[in-house]
């Protein structure tokens, strides 16, 4: 199984890189995982992405589905048990998203009812994504 983040511009503080990049290493660690950064957020940039033809698109969106941590480790855990091929994860810039975006969605998932920066979305994903895999695989860090 192979994740992807799909994320609307780039993550420009360094401090929020720097977390996203040590949760990506980890996650590595269990799943091959790409990153795409499109500089601008239209239906023709999305065209332009390559994947898996049967990949499930999930929109991060404060108006979709909520888990807790070991329900997200489950749902995840279906995924790669089930042979998913790719899981896309978009993640929006801080105008959101354009309509072509959530008409490609599969899935709608929130990370938290609250507002946040796009940035530090990116990171609570990547730390959940990461926490998931660490409850699959029963390691100490998810307790």
């Amino acid at each position: 199984m192979r994740l992807h983040f799909l994320f609307l511009n780039r993550t420009r503080r360094p401090e929020y890189r720097a977390l996203f990049d040590d949760y990506s290493s980890r996650i590595r660690r269990s799943v091959d995982l790409l990153v795409t950064e499109l500089r601008e957020p239209t239906a023709s940039a999305l065209a332009r992405v390559k994947t898996d033809p049967s990949a499930r698109w999930i929109l991060l969106d404060a108006s979709g589905r909520q888990y807790t941590s070991q329900e997200f480790s489950r749902w995840l855990g279906k995924h790669r048990d089930r042979s998913a091929r790719e899981l896309i994860f978009l993640c929006g810039g801080d105008l959101g998203f354009p309509d072509s975006f959530r008409a490609r969605a599969d899935e709608i998932l929130s990370l938290s009812p609250l507002t946040m920066p796009h940035e530090l979305a990116r990171v609570v994903l990547a730390e959940q994504i990461y926490r998931a895999f660490a409850i699959l695989s029963h390691h100490p860090y998810a307790k």
